[in-house]
């Protein structure tokens, strides 16, 4: 993945792509500023962590420019959204996060809502970087009802 990061980085600079270089490079700062600050090697699980905080982050803009009206600006962010996914592991159907939610069910046999830490422990190990959190948090939540 990493390696991919490069290449599309000179991919996007011979091709004269702005929007795509600017969000590489972006992803590429975070990356460095990471390794240095935390000390972490740069890998794959690194950049997958950094790509989902990069959609999150831009999700968000999204919610606040529809609020605001500003559509312009909510496609620009889409756009870049949809440059960072190709950064991420093939992301899991809605069937088969309830069918891995299931088997976890199975396994740690949640009594009440109070278990949804344990739960979701367990479902971001397996699902992490494949899954939309929120989505899975939100299906273990009606389950626990």
């Amino acid at each position: 993945m990493v390696e991919k990061l490069n290449k599309d980085m000179i991919e996007a600079m011979k091709e004269k792509d702005k929007d795509r270089l600017s969000v590489i490079r972006m992803v590429k700062a975070a990356l460095k500023q990471e390794e240095i600050d935390h000390k972490k090697e740069i890998n794959d699980d690194l950049l997958i962590e950094i790509v989902n905080k990069q959609i999150k982050m831009r999700k968000d803009s999204i919610s606040e420019f529809e609020k605001a009206g500003r559509n312009d600006l909510k496609e620009k962010t889409q756009a870049e959204i949809d440059i960072l996914m190709n950064y991420l592991p093939e992301q899991l159907s809605h069937e088969e996060i309830v069918k891995i939610i299931d088997e976890i069910f199975a396994e740690v046999k949640p009594s009440s809502i109070k278990e949804m830490g344990r739960v979701m422990g367990v479902a971001s190990e397996k699902m992490k970087g494949k899954a939309d959190m929120k989505e899975v948090s939100a299906i273990i939540k009606e389950k626990l009802q």
